[in-house]
């Protein structure tokens, strides 16, 4: 469908859980259809009942910020606040904290920077292959991410790490990546260090591997990494009931 002028994708599971829940997917840099690249992930959405939003946005980076690759005139941060968050909400009557984050690579960071800018939002992330210090990409001359900063100093101020609220974070979350990812895997061990070091409740996995960075490791880590969203929008639900 089109929202707000952008291309989305939306996945009906044949059986719907009876509590409301919902993901919403964020794609990494190589947008391509989830049903074509990851059916792991897809069987994952169908087993536990859960509807799928998916975004596209370009490469954006999920943040607050124009990016000449999305739209103009609103970045892909406030698009998921102002038109994703209703669409879920007037296609399926579900909204926070009913619904959990997932992404990938770029949508992966982004999924873990949304979780800790919003919290109350989106208190159940996970993130797969997290590309968290983009500033690397703007160093070497990426032109989407120099026309979002004028520098790397000023993307590295904006990656998830640096969102971390030592007071205020998302209950629930997870995220994973292959110890042979060479570009990645770092920022997800410094994140798992800052977590650790401040005390904040967190899984990950950082050992794994199958394949590096791409579609391979993320059907491999499918199950864990849906499975526990489904788990913990299940504590949620129970916490408020």
């Amino acid at each position: 469908m089109t929202l707000a002028g952008h291309d989305c994708e939306l996945f009906e599971p044949a059986e719907r859980n009876p509590h409301g829940w919902v993901v919403l997917y964020l794609h990494g840099v190589h947008v391509g259809r989830l049903a074509e690249q990851a059916p792991t992930m897809m069987a994952q959405f169908e087993r536990h009942g859960l509807p799928v939003v998916v975004p596209i946005t370009g490469q954006s980076w999920w943040t607050d910020r124009i990016s000449p690759d999305f739209d103009p005139r609103i970045s892909a941060e406030q698009h998921l606040l102002e038109n994703v968050l209703p669409l879920i909400a007037d296609r399926w009557g579900s909204g926070p904290p009913r619904i959990g984050l997932l992404g990938t690579s770029m949508g992966g960071q982004g999924a873990l920077r949304l979780a800790y800018r919003h919290p109350e939002t989106f208190p159940v992330v996970a993130a797969i292959a997290p590309a968290i210090d983009f500033q690397l990409r703007h160093k070497e001359g990426d032109p989407v991410l120099q026309a979002m900063y004028a520098d790397a100093e000023s993307a590295r101020q904006d990656t998830a790490t640096l969102h971390v609220h030592p007071l205020n974070w998302p209950r629930h979350q997870f995220f994973c990546c292959d110890p042979r990812d060479g570009r990645w895997f770092d920022s997800a061990d410094r994140l798992r260090m800052k977590l650790w070091s401040l005390g904040i409740p967190h899984e990950c996995d950082l050992e794994t591997s199958a394949g590096g960075h791409g579609f391979e490791y993320y059907n491999r880590m499918a199950p864990r990494a849906i499975g526990f969203l489904a788990e913990r929008l299940e504590r949620e639900r129970r916490r408020l009931v």
